[in-house]
């Protein structure tokens, strides 16, 4: 049982790090909005 235990506590901090990584991703980077354009050609307009 205790190996039981040691498994659920590492896989209880590796979730932990993770969220903790996402959270600071959320917290810290600003996203650069930006200009975007895309050609369509002309045979996908006239069907």
């Amino acid at each position: 049982m205790p190996t039981l235990f040691r498994f659920l506590l590492t896989i209880a901090i590796l979730a932990g790090a993770v969220f903790a990584g996402m959270l600071a991703l959320v917290t810290f980077v600003e996203p650069q909005p930006r200009e975007m354009t895309q050609t369509i050609p002309a045979s996908r307009l006239n069907k």
